[in-house]
């Protein structure tokens, strides 16, 4: 008689039922419901096979605090947390990556000057949550719409710290006739400093100065944002400017 071989039965892991009862939530309604520490738990599943995944979740949510700090923590620190090695800390870098660089393909080629909502959506998400402070560039073409976004500096901002000349160099490799500057402020709180409306006047008139028009300055923070352009700055810088011309 012919033997029939098969594999010997392997019994289930602790938690698989868990496990596949997240993934049947996310695919019948995506994350509508999950706790922050079920999201991470079902991003770390996918890189560790056979492992409860819940108490690692947990554990970064309370050495980072919170879900977009998890994200934006670097490599080194992730791997710190038991149960996270390299491959689950670049599923976590990936993931962060692939968000940032889906909702800048949304704007690229829009118009956000008369539509910002997907402009705030990305800035929200790629520097709303940043522990430190950083200024972006968003390039536009004569019909406002987006050529490009870099980060061009990074650190507290000062006049000292921002320089028009770096900006205008960036503005003309990408053939920009405008642009939209942004930062953000770590610490909660959108409202404007001292050295906020010092930066962006300095850096209007020098944009201005060599034909590049300035549309818009957008503090971001975890807790809102302030507009130079609905405030009504930009338009007081532009009074100022042609009055002195």
């Amino acid at each position: 008689m012919r033997r029939v071989l098969t594999r010997p039965t392997i019994p289930n892991h602790k938690g698989e039922g868990h496990r596949k009862r997240l993934r049947d939530r996310f695919l019948k309604s995506g994350l509508t419901g999950f706790q922050d520490y079920e999201v991470i738990e079902l991003l770390l599943s996918l890189n560790t096979p056979r492992k409860d995944c819940k108490e690692s979740a947990k554990l970064l949510l309370e050495r980072f605090k919170t879900f977009p700090a998890v994200l934006e923590a670097s490599h080194e620190s992730l791997c710190e947390i038991e149960g996270i090695g390299p491959a689950n800390s670049l599923g976590i870098k990936l993931i962060k990556e692939v968000a940032d660089r889906y909702l800048e393909t949304r704007i690229i080629s829009r118009d956000v000057v008369q539509n910002q909502r997907d402009l705030l959506e990305y800035l929200n998400q790629t520097i709303g949550h940043k522990t430190k402070e950083v200024f972006v560039g968003i390039f536009l073409d004569a019909k406002n719409r987006v050529l490009a976004s870099k980060i061009l500096f990074t650190g507290t901002l000062t006049t000292s710290s921002v320089y028009p000349r770096e900006v205008i160099i960036h503005a003309l490799q990408h053939n920009a006739a405008a642009m939209i500057v942004s930062h953000n402020h770590p610490s909660g709180d959108a409202t404007p400093s001292k050295s906020d409306l010092e930066i962006t006047k300095k850096l209007f008139f020098t944009l201005k100065y060599v034909g590049i028009i300035l549309h818009e300055h957008m503090i971001i923070s975890s807790e809102g944002f302030f507009s130079f352009a609905a405030q009504g700055l930009i338009s007081q810088f532009n009074k100022e400017f042609e009055d002195g011309r």
